[in-house]
């Protein structure tokens, strides 16, 4: 089959500069659900009908199985499929959809798809109790005979409940033939995709009809508001997904999947996180409440305490992490390490058993097992022009407010006292310390305010 996507519209109730199938829902393009949902049915040519921003849509989206066609100027629906003509193969139907409606599902389609066959005009309609705004699907002896839009429609007409989603197939050959005869002679001035209803029936071309399984499938986004209520509708369905699948959600109402959210069993998490890219939570993990997390893997039993932020790491089955924990690109965690509240940790990969539970900073590092980082603890990895790597090894003890200044490593065993400089390697297994001696000025007084 051929796809046509309807994406060059202004949308000016936006308010924006940005195209409006170029607004993110769940975390991408509006304009790009519809392009993933059009690459499910595996079509022939896919071809994405752009105006309105130049050319900031193929340049945002563009992929070697897309196709485009400017549309300039708009002059309505049908115009717009005219432009994708050139590029449509006639022994195949073709589907139209629209860049601003993102959450059609390919099953609803394959449903249209099979009404309408390879001969066949179908249309994807729904029934609303208030259709203010729609075309009308207006049928004679329960055939569908035309759709008239709404500042056309006569009052009998607009009493109509059965609204034109715009979502129709054709077959490719006679709607070149239809497009050809369209006029703009109507309240819009524009040429209607739908008006092609009334040619097929002249045609003597049966009239189909498909219905979706839920409302919220053909619903479009025309405003901020639109767009805020569909993502909460969006949010709604993810959610009632993992709760089928066994997760434990908080409150389904607070959550926010800007990507893949993968979950083993006996997973739960609290309110107000947001995944984002590729995450994978295993069986057991627990995420608390109002965590970040971005392309990560978290292990088996695994605890994300509240507040934290992790992108582009992994951790360890049973670690415990945060609260108020950021975890940075490059970040491997072993098993059951405890990354502390106020600690960042980033390229850097720490062994199994290994604490750093209060205020610091990892980076640049290799941590083995069983080592502990006290408070206060930083890598000065960073030399104002080069990064370099810091090792410690395990069963190492690093005291509070302790600076490694790398490249350095510190050897198996051995202990850095509190406050220690550390700039050149520590040896394995003893007690190294940079603390100057500890001295008492008896003659000191402290300052006194001047009056004024």
């Amino acid at each position: 089959m051929n796809i046509v996507i309807l994406a060059a519209g202004m949308g000016k109730r936006m308010q924006s500069a940005l195209p409006k199938v170029l607004h993110p829902l769940a975390g991408k393009p509006l304009l790009s659900h519809v392009v993933d949902t059009a690459r499910a049915l595996a079509p022939d040519n896919l071809v994405v009908i752009y105006g309105h921003g130049g050319d900031i849509v193929p340049e945002k989206l563009g992929a070697d199985d897309l196709k485009f066609a400017r549309q300039e100027p708009q002059l309505g629906t049908g115009h717009a499929v005219m432009q994708a003509l050139p590029q449509l193969r006639d022994d195949v139907p073709t589907l139209v959809l629209y860049g601003d409606v993102p959450l059609t599902a390919a099953a609803s389609l394959r449903r249209l798809l099979d009404m309408a066959g390879t001969d066949k005009l179908s249309i994807l309609t729904v029934n609303l109790p208030d259709p203010t705004g729609y075309g009308r699907i207006v049928r004679e002896s329960g055939d569908i005979v035309r759709i008239v839009e709404q500042k056309d429609a006569s009052p009998a007409e607009r009493a109509i409940t059965e609204v034109n989603t715009g979502i129709m197939v054709a077959p490719t050959a006679k709607l070149r033939e239809w497009l050809s005869t369209l006029s703009n002679n109507n309240a819009q001035g524009e040429y209607y995709l739908t008006d092609i209803v009334a040619r097929a029936v002249a045609d003597g071309v049966p009239v189909t009809s498909a219905q979706p399984d839920a409302v919220w499938e053909t619903l479009g986004v025309n405003s901020k508001v639109q767009l805020a209520e569909l993502e909460r509708i969006h949010q709604r369905n993810l959610a009632n997904r993992l709760l089928e699948a066994g997760v434990t959600l908080l409150d389904p109402a607070r959550i926010d999947i800007r990507g893949t959210l993968t979950c083993g069993r006996d997973v739960t998490i609290d309110v107000g996180c947001v995944f984002e890219g590729d995450v994978e939570l295993a069986d057991g993990a627990v995420v608390g409440a109002h965590c970040v997390i971005r392309n990560a893997r978290i292990g088996e039993r695994a605890q994300i305490k509240p507040f934290c932020h992790i992108e582009e790491a992994a951790v360890g089955a049973s670690s415990q992490i945060g609260p108020y924990a950021r975890l940075r690109p490059g970040t491997e965690l072993g098993e059951d390490v405890h990354i502390g509240n106020f600690v960042e940790v980033k390229n850097a990969t720490i062994a199994a058993h290994s604490k750093a539970n209060h205020l610091a900073y990892v980076g640049d590092s290799t941590v083995g097992s069983r080592v502990n980082i006290g408070a206060g603890t930083i890598t000065c990895n960073y030399d104002g022009v080069n990064k370099h790597r810091t090792v410690i090894e395990d069963d190492v003890f690093i005291g509070s407010d302790t600076q490694l200044v790398a490249p350095v490593t510190v050897g198996r065993g051995a202990t850095l006292g509190a406050g220690t400089t550390l700039t050149r390697n520590a040896p394995a297994g003893k007690l190294t310390i940079t603390r100057p001696q500890q001295i008492t000025i008896d003659a000191w007084k402290r300052p006194v305010k001047q009056p004024k």
